[in-house]
């Protein structure tokens, strides 16, 4: 036996103990005679003691050890003398009879603590260093826990567990697809699934009423915080089901969740919002509602006034900056500046600034007189000290830009505390939108969402209009500004499955090469189903207090989707080309591979 105990375990009740541990050394220190060690593994931190009456050979031995040396060690618990709260061991250290090093280690490119010195990039290279610091240790504990509660939950409320294909049919609609050469068939290739949508429809024609797994999912997208090209969702489904049974399942599977997993009482029932509401009053279908700052239409109140940007605008709207009003024109400036970044795209930037003294100032002053601008800022619930924010444009595009700039002032402005949690429906989905740059429509979610029952007589319309104002059976659970998770109620049957791709511009020769399985699957009797898949990555880092997935994971790839520690995606041999019946026409590397 390597270890009797760990190192995060010993506590004072065991004084007088003869242990055994087993480690990494995280620190050594020798202090007047004394030596002192601290060890590490992925329970906790032990000191360990080896005092100047030692024996030689034990001595001799502790001066050897250096960082992240394996080591074993004998010894008895006693009392410390100089106690640490801040570790839970802090209260014993552990008097050595014996070392035995397991293992010696090349000293680490950084340091393995709490905070490291270590930059990304070589923290990623040495992911497997990285991975032995607590706060990683942590993020993965937690990732294992709330795993376990999802699979707890899920098994009680009767979903099976059931695996579904990672080699399938290519079927882009959205983001690109992996795909992978196929051997035995030269010249096709399989896909790796963006979601295993189509197989858990399947699953209910199949009879599987409720099924469920914690899956990886691939899509070959542009890299962000909080996306990476191999991700894990809680993908659910269940039949016999409308919307509310489906909401209220997985409404209470995350009250759950935050209690067990976080002791946190989330109040039920959730608050649901429609769409429209969210993208009129934030700027955004996943709107952060821990703070306020709400987007107010202007467009009434300002137009007529001769200030030519505003009067031409199809929509004008304002936010609400609370005790902004002392901002400089320094800063007003950097912030009209940050506007018109192409991420977020806005033209200009007016502001309304209300002076603590009951003053007022605006860069529009010349067109609106002092009783205007108080009526505008009344509009937008503005008081003394506040400074509001105006934009301007076509309607949606404004609303987003303002929704963006709201997201940038909360974060400056210390409003979105990671450790309160708000949690929030949003529902009414346009069904479809319009692409005029392709002159078709496109699914909001994906084509086997059904639209709401009582929009039937729009969807089945030939006029653009009437499309467009078709609402879909669909639903995103968001959490604190993050769509952690969405669904709907899906088309069961073929006929409106068709209307589906004749809406969408599909034929029925590339529906039926792309999707003629799920077609015929509904010809022969599929029930009425919905489901709803999680995002498990960002579940794990929003519970967690942080917006960044990476550290939930423990082999993330980098922005440009490489994994640098072990030098992926990499070129493959002129072998292993022949065998896929495989061409390249990239340019070589710098080694004429």
């Amino acid at each position: 036996m390597y270890r009797t105990n760990t190192c995060g375990e010993l506590r004072l009740e065991d004084r007088g103990r003869k242990v055994t541990l087993a480690g990494w050394v995280q620190k050594v220190r020798s202090l007047g005679g004394m030596t002192f060690i601290d060890l590490r593994d992925r329970y906790g931190i032990t000191q360990l003691a080896v005092g100047a009456d030692a024996d030689e050979e034990l001595r001799q031995t502790a001066s050897q050890l250096g960082r992240e040396f394996v080591i074993q060690v004998n010894g008895e618990v006693l009392e410390r003398q100089s106690k640490n709260p801040k570790l839970p061991t802090g209260d014993i250290e552990i008097k050595v009879d014996g070392i035995n090093i397991l293992n010696k280690a090349q000293t680490p490119p950084f340091t393995i603590e709490e905070n490291s010195d270590g930059g990304d990039d070589i923290r990623a290279k040495y992911r497997y260093l990285d991975l032995r610091r607590p706060p990683l240790q942590k993020a993965l504990a937690l990732r294992h826990r709330l795993a376990h509660e999802v699979r707890n939950f899920l098994d009680s409320e009767g979903f099976m567990e059931i695996e579904t294909p990672y080699l399938i049919k290519s079927t882009p609609e959205g983001a690109r697809d992996f795909v992978v050469p196929s051997r035995m068939n030269p010249g096709t290739f399989y896909a790796l699934p963006q979601s295993p949508q189509t197989f858990k429809q399947l699953l209910m024609v199949s009879g599987y009423d409720r099924y469920f797994q914690i899956v990886r999912c691939f899509r070959d997208e542009d890299l962000r915080a909080d996306r990476q090209p191999e991700f894990t969702q809680i993908d659910c489904e269940m039949s016999f089901v409308e919307q509310e049974d489906v909401l209220d399942t997985f409404e209470r599977m995350m009250v759950k969740m935050f209690k067990n997993a976080l002791g946190v009482e989330i109040s039920s029932p959730i608050p649901r919002m429609s769409w429209y509401d969210a993208m009129d009053n934030y700027g955004s279908d996943k709107p952060d509602i821990r703070f306020g700052m709400t987007i107010h239409d202007l467009s009434d109140r300002v137009k007529g006034a001769g200030f030519g940007v505003f009067d031409s605008a199809e929509y004008i709207g304002g936010i609400a900056v609370p005790g902004c009003a002392s901002y400089t024109r320094k800063q007003l400036d950097e912030l009209t500046e940050w506007v018109k970044r192409p991420q977020v795209g806005a033209k200009g930037l007016v502001y309304v600034r209300l002076n603590e003294d009951g003053s007022i100032k605006s860069s529009v002053d010349k067109f609106y007189t002092e009783e205007q601008l108080r009526g505008i800022a009344a509009a937008c619930e503005a008081g003394a000290g506040d400074l509001l924010l105006l934009l301007c444009g076509e309607k949606r595009k404004t609303q987003t830009q303002l929704g963006v700039l709201r997201i940038e002032l909360g974060n400056r402005l210390g409003l979105r505390n990671p450790a309160v949690f708000a949690p929030l429906w949003v529902v009414d989905f346009p069904l479809l939108e319009w692409s005029e740059e392709d002159g078709r429509f496109y699914a909001m979610h994906h084509p086997f969402t059904a639209p709401k029952p009582e929009h039937l007589p729009l969807f089945m319309s030939d006029r653009k209009e009437d499309l467009e104002r078709v609402c879909a059976n669909a639903y995103d659970f968001v959490l604190n500004g993050t769509e952690l998770g969405g669904g709907s109620i899906r088309i069961h049957n073929a006929e409106m499955q068709e209307r589906m791709f004749e809406v969408l511009g599909i034929s029925k020769e590339e529906a039926e090469y792309k999707f003629g399985f799920i077609i015929n699957a509904f010809k022969f009797g599929a029930p009425p189903h919905g489901g709803l898949a999680f995002g498990f990555d960002r579940m794990c880092a929003l519970f967690g207090g942080q917006e960044t997935i990476r550290d939930y994971i423990a082999f993330p790839k980098n922005n440009q989707g490489r994994d640098v520690m072990i030098d992926s995606p990499s070129r493959i041999d002129a072998a292993q080309m022949d065998e896929l019946f495989l061409v390249s026409t990239a340019p070589a590397d710098d080694k004429g591979i």
